[in-house]
């Protein structure tokens, strides 16, 4: 059986003149992204159990990591960590390193107000119950309170993660070659603006589609582990539902 490969550049007309560069623009994309989700994913737990911490001095170095990550533009800290930071320093960042860096601060303080609001959602009876079972405060987190908020953070989280992967675009300022690099060359060399910026829509999509499905799934996953039901049914499924039931 024949197969086609997307990335070749033996596909027919334009498309095989744009794909190959594409594709290599949406490998770096990946990266970019995968790295800046992984930093993001750890900032935001740590500093979101920071933010839920009964000493003030912790919430309070919390909050301002917080508020000023939200607060600023993430292009902004883009340049400040590529080019203003080696005038100040003397060191110089890689340029994609630069990028997963300035995603992950940005999106790990989003995210720390995820964790936050999801662990302020679990049921005090939950703490309760754990503290008469003789749990640690340790015990109490990882046992009990993290495994019900964590259904919680996923559907925020994928919002998130999306995100991301769009404001890998802003990468393409520093001359890292994503996807939004290759394509604004294309463009530049007389390829076709149409199948260009269409193209880009439907890889951006296609990732950002594969990202919500594997959300869905680590979400209803999660959900069976702590004895619950996926917490959000698409409206159609819903009816669906009702209907069955009938």
């Amino acid at each position: 059986m024949m197969t086609i490969n997307p990335c070749s550049a033996d596909l027919p007309g334009a498309l095989g003149e744009t794909m190959p560069f594409l594709c290599e623009g949406a490998v770096i994309t990946l990266q970019s992204a995968a790295g800046g989700a992984v930093l993001a994913l750890a900032i935001a737990l740590l500093v979101g159990l920071m933010s839920t911490s009964r000493l003030a001095g912790v919430r309070g170095v919390a909050r301002v990591y917080t508020e000023f990550f939200r607060g600023t533009s993430v292009l902004v800290q883009l340049f400040w960590l590529f080019y203003a930071m080696p005038l100040l320093t003397g060191f110089q960042l890689d340029k994609v390193f630069a990028g997963i860096l300035a995603l992950g601060l940005n999106l790990g303080a989003y995210g720390s107000e995820v964790v936050r609001g999801a662990i302020q959602a679990v049921p005090p009876t939950q703490t309760e119950a754990a503290i008469a079972l003789n749990l640690s405060p340790f015990q109490r987190m990882r046992y009990v309170i993290l495994p019900q908020a964590f259904v919680e953070m996923v559907p925020p989280m994928n919002n998130l993660l999306i995100e991301l992967v769009k404001l890998t675009s802003l990468l393409s300022v520093i001359t890292v070659a994503d996807l939004a690099y290759q394509g604004r060359l294309l463009v530049n060399s007389g390829s076709d603006q149409i199948l260009v910026f269409g193209l880009l829509l439907v890889i951006y999509f296609l990732i950002s589609y594969a990202i919500t499905l594997l959300m869905r799934f680590i979400e209803g996953r999660a959900a069976r582990v702590v004895g619950r039901s996926r917490p959000s049914m698409l409206p159609w499924r819903r009816s669906a539902a009702a209907r069955a039931g009938r």
